[in-house]
């Protein structure tokens, strides 16, 4: 994340990232579990379809497979609701591009159509934050299907195969919860404890001249650690979203992952009272196979208090409370796609949804972040596209060979894409392409020099796109945002200073003021990479972050959390529950 560093009112100059943007990162901790699920659900549909000679229907039953790919973070219970509504989605886009096609074959409506739903799977994915991949799939297979040919008494069938595999994706993503059926949740808690580990590593070169007991530095000034102190309360955050997603009445070991959270909040909070190792310790115990580590709670009503009080610090808004602040993105991505579908049928390309689906997955939280995307999908597309041109011969040997290449291509995508976009877009590619072949082999030369033309032309129009739709409403929210943290964190004030404050009031006044503060931190970061908007008050944003985090420091403390021997002793005890 950014760091929030005051910074002068005017505007600075815009530096694009070229050499950050290819830079690899780590792997996913679970990059295997997608790369894994998406063979075990895209095999056994297409090696059938190669039995009955049949291959020409695989685009519809991949449409149903590839649902396979999401929720893999969520825990069983809100994964069973996720991918459900995944593969409705899927099938409701697939619906309307085959419908679509069998009414008009008219290509200039086709690409409107594209766009339009383009925009909807967008909005739709970014509302409900269902995380990678995120619309691009969706969009994909309703592109593809726009162009494919079809007759009105053929929809039926096809949306009945991609049904069939879309309930089979959804047994293969639900498959882990009779090997792990914890495993989420133990990953979101350890995820977050690793978070709280990393800030306050530092805890020790925070407290010098200016600086506080907790590590803070005083007002107005950058403690030089914005973005870890912001990551480690997102964790925490999403560590409680995954907990609460489990039920409303916890388990003993549910509780024991409550109690681990409550170590990573007031890691955060007094970051200097922390012991990272001890921290780490606990993470890595949460990733193996055995039980949950006990640690003690000093509170005799956390049990009762934790659930309510975080589900309080994630209050419900209206579905155009959540829908409105997407409506420039939304907007970037129908005119993007459009206007790079048109293109691309002005050059007399023979399939303009490539250049559609690529302006589709540039588009991001901001401009910074979809420039980078840009760059990171022409790299990875060139590079997919001379791939393809070395596979072709092998996936040319019959069907098998096809399918084969498909789910190889599959497996490699899912594997790499973790450690940067364009790496997974290697495969990615290939794969795409390969489908085109579905219904017969294509001539290698023309698909590798229409899908590098297609890439360039997509990028190209859609980052223009969005450089002409501008979100104004990115410094709005900011400012929303800070109010919000004004007001939370007045009303954790007040709380400290009632003697007679009940512990259920302080516990829901600190939730409330570390979920301000997360989403203000998320807002400046947003804010801080869009163009062509009024300065942002980074100096505001800054003093607003500080006095909240002491605030919620002191919280901590009247709430009697902190451990009574910092950074000593070890806890040996442990609840057992099993993975």
């Amino acid at each position: 994340m950014s760091s929030a560093t005051p910074v002068p009112s005017g505007r600075t100059a815009r530096r694009l990232p070229l050499v950050g943007a290819l830079r690899l990162g780590r792997p996913s901790d679970i990059w295997f579990k997608p790369a894994l699920s998406v063979v075990a659900s895209v095999a056994p549909p297409g090696l059938l379809l190669v039995a009955l000679g049949r291959l020409d229907l695989a685009l519809y039953t991949m449409a149903g497979s590839l649902c396979a790919l999401y929720a893999h973070n969520r825990p069983y219970a809100a994964r069973a609701r996720a991918l459900a509504g995944v593969v409705l989605g899927m099938l409701g886009g697939l619906a309307v591009a085959l419908v679509a096609a069998s009414l008009t074959g008219n290509a200039v409506v086709l690409v409107t159509v594209g766009a339009v739903l383009a925009a909807v799977q967008k909005a739709l994915c970014d509302a409900t934050r269902i995380g990678p991949p995120g619309n691009v799939v969706l969009t994909f297979v309703s592109s593809a299907s726009l162009f494919a040919p079809q007759t009105l008494g053929q929809v039926p069938g096809h949306l009945a195969l991609a049904a069939a595999a879309g309930a089979w994706a959804w047994l293969v993503g639900m498959a882990p919860a009779l090997i792990r059926p914890h495993g989420p949740e133990r990953r979101a808690t350890a995820h977050a404890l690793d978070a709280a580990a990393a800030y306050a590593a530092t805890a020790a070169a925070r407290t010098g001249p200016g600086a506080d007991d907790d590590g803070h530095t005083g007002p107005g000034t950058d403690d030089g650690n914005t973005g870890a102190r912001a990551a480690g309360y997102a964790a925490v955050q999403s560590a409680w979203q995954s907990l609460l997603s489990t039920g409303n009445r916890p388990s003993d070991g549910r509780r024991a992952l409550d109690r681990l959270v409550v170590r990573a909040e007031v890691a955060l909070a007094a970051p200097a009272e922390a012991d990272p190792e001890r921290l780490r310790a606990w993470a890595r115990t949460l990733r193996g196979t055995g039980p949950v580590p006990a640690v003690d709670d000093p509170r005799t009503d956390a049990s009762e208090l934790l659930g309510p009080a975080a589900e309080r610090a994630t209050p419900r808004r209206t579905l155009w409370g959540v829908l409105a602040p997407l409506t420039p993105l939304a907007v970037r991505t129908a005119l993007g796609c459009a206007l790079a579908g048109y293109a691309s049928l002005a050059l007399g390309i023979g399939r303009p949804y490539w250049a559609l689906v690529t302006a589709a997955a540039l588009y991001q939280a901001n401009l910074t972040l979809t420039w980078s995307r840009a760059v990171q999908r022409v790299v990875g597309n060139l590079a997919g596209v001379l791939l393809f041109a070395a596979v072709a011969p092998v996936a040319h040997l019959g069907p098998l060979a096809l399918v084969l290449c498909c789910l190889a291509f599959s497996f490699g995508a899912e594997a790499l894409i973790s450690r940067n976009y364009w790496l997974g877009s290697v495969c990615v590619t290939p794969l795409a392409l390969l489908v085109t072949e579905f219904a017969g082999p294509q001539r290698t030369g023309a698909l590798v020099t229409e899908r590098a033309v297609d890439t360039l032309v997509g990028a190209l129009v859609g980052f223009v796109a969005a450089l002409a739709v501008t979100n104004r409403r990115a410094g709005d929210r900011v400012a929303r945002c800070l109010t919000a943290v004004d007001r939370a964190r007045e009303a954790a004030a007040r709380a400290l200073a009632d003697p007679q404050a009940a512990p259920a009031v302080l516990e829901a006044a600190r939730r409330d003021l570390a979920a301000a503060l997360v989403d203000l931190r998320a807002a400046a970061d947003a804010a801080s990479g869009e163009w062509w908007q009024r300065a942002l008050p980074q100096e505001r944003v800054v003093l607003a972050e500080q006095s909240g985090h002491r605030t919620l420091a002191a919280t901590v403390r009247r709430q009697g959390l902190l451990p009574t021997s910092p950074g000593t002793g070890t806890d040996t005890d442990t609840e057992d529950v099993r993975p």
